[in-house]
């Protein structure tokens, strides 16, 4: 018999200590040095005796934008469950983040607003408040402090096959300013035992496999057109009463110029601050218009703006959600895998991003401790990841259709899906036995089927019921 989807969630999102690992392989190359291919490459740390990261970018030595990640100086979060897994793999993690500036949170410094309307604190989960690069620097850190993982500075142009598996990597020169592309070095075969792509929504893989006679991986895509704009700005306190906090308003026919406001304290004594907004508004852009749409959301947003202005406001534009089905694939070849953004890539607004890439490592750490068959297809590992874009595809999505200007694709039964789902969320602004029910979820901790036990719904809509009774013998 199968596991069921929430089983399988439950067991990649455990907080359990890793054991039982052996050496399986030789060498292993990740393609892309961003969040999830450093996950990956120390999971494969305990399973190769040597691992190379192919990363274009030059690596900074410390906390600082990168071209690969043109997305870095948004708002990211750390969710809970992303949250276990990086002090799973990196015991003491928590730690050295809190020592280098970041906010640990309790839940209690963590509020959320609907419409408006505080919500009731969950009083179970909490976050990591930082900057993206921080969080990636210290996660680079530890990585590359393995004995046994590199870096090479290259780009990655194709793979190599030697019957129904990968046997190596194409790597050429990356072109710089002034110095002609190539600079005199030829391109070269990185020789690999597991190759994994990580290189993000732009990857090239599916165009590598299907030049190679191999299946491409189809692609779903949902418009979103969300644009983020982000503010930085000098912090008083270096432990403040409040370490994040996010203000959502409800769909409506013409969208609001802000749909979501996010911040966080984070490192540095600097609070970040994130306004959203979708359709065909302009960017949020100047300043002082940014200070009064803060002053329109609850009063710590405007508190925070209140403070020194640190930089620029940064924009981000993201068209759509995408994700990529590898799990569908009949004919794959052995000794691959994909994952991150280069396999799901969702609505950021709804922070699932770094949790969803630390969940495909977990979903990697336990295929390589089954002791799989490498001369095979990894349809374990595709089958247990897809367990978790399912969850974060589900939450995104559901979310994303119920907005006016989102038109499909809808899943079926969406109607009755979209009821439960309203019934659910009304509830956890109120009561704190469906808040932790509906955080959990939320924060990628369990499996969004958790929610459709019937003593969550009944519960949901005796909360309801009551919450809107006064309302009615007022009217």
């Amino acid at each position: 018999m199968s596991e069921s989807a929430a089983r399988v969630f439950a067991r990649l999102s455990t907080d359990e200590p890793i054991t039982r690992t052996r050496t399986l392989m030789g060498k292993a190359v990740v393609l892309g040095g961003s969040l999830a291919g450093l996950l990956a490459a120390r999971v494969l740390s305990d399973h190769a005796e040597s691992v190379v990261v192919v990363e274009r970018d030059s690596l900074p030595p410390a906390a600082a934008a990168r071209p690969g990640t043109p997305h870095d100086g948004q708002l990211h979060t750390l969710m809970h469950g992303g949250r276990m897994q990086l002090q799973r793999l990196f015991p003491g993690f928590e730690e050295e983040a809190r020592a280098g500036g970041a906010i640990v949170s309790s839940p209690y410094t963590i509020r959320a607003y609907a419409d408006g309307v505080p919500k009731v604190s969950d009083g179970a989960m909490g976050l990591i408040s930082s900057s993206r690069p921080f969080l990636e620097a210290l996660v680079r850190r530890r990585t590359l402090a393995l004995p046994n993982v590199k870096v090479l500075t290259c780009r990655a142009i194709g793979l190599e096959f030697r019957g129904d598996a990968v046997s190596g990597v194409r790597c050429g020169p990356v072109s710089r300013p002034g110095a002609g592309i190539g600079a005199g070095v030829e391109e070269w075969v990185e020789d690999a035992d597991f190759v994994v792509d990580a290189m993000g929504r732009a990857s090239k893989l599916g165009d590598w496999l299907e030049k190679a006679g191999w299946e491409r991986p189809a692609m779903r895509r949902m418009a979103i057109d969300i644009d983020y704009a982000t503010g930085y700005f000098r912090r008083t306190t270096s432990d403040p009463e409040l370490a994040a906090a996010i203000a959502y308003r409800t769909p409506t026919a013409t969208p609001p110029r802000v749909a979501s406001g996010a911040i966080t304290a984070i490192e540095g004594d600097r609070w970040l601050i994130t306004l959203a907004n979708y359709g065909k508004q302009p960017p949020i852009r100047d300043v002082d218009e940014f200070r009064k749409l803060c002053g329109e959301l609850p009063p710590v947003y405007r508190e925070a703006v209140e403070g020194e202005q640190l930089g620029d406001i940064f924009t981000y534009h993201q068209a759509d959600s995408r994700r990529r089905d590898y799990h569908l694939l009949k004919r794959f070849p052995a000794r691959l895998i994909s994952l991150g953004d280069a396999v799901a890539s969702f609505n950021p607004i709804y922070g699932q991003g770094m949790s969803s890439a630390a969940l495909h490592a977990s979903a990697l750490s336990h295929y390589l401790r089954s002791a799989p068959d490498l001369r095979r297809h990894a349809r374990a590992f595709f089958a247990d990841q897809r367990v978790v874009v399912d969850a974060a595809w589900q939450i995104s999505t559901a979310a994303d259709l119920a907005r006016p200007d989102v038109h499909g694709p809808y899943p079926r039964g969406y109607r009755l899906t979209k009821w439960f789902a309203e019934q659910i969320a009304e509830a956890s602004v109120t009561d704190r036995e469906v808040a932790v029910r509906f955080n959990s979820v939320t924060y990628m901790r369990s499996h969004p089927s958790s929610l459709a036990a019937p003593a969550t719904l009944l519960r949901a809509l005796r909360v309801n019921r009551s919450s809107r009774k006064p309302r009615r013998e007022r009217g």
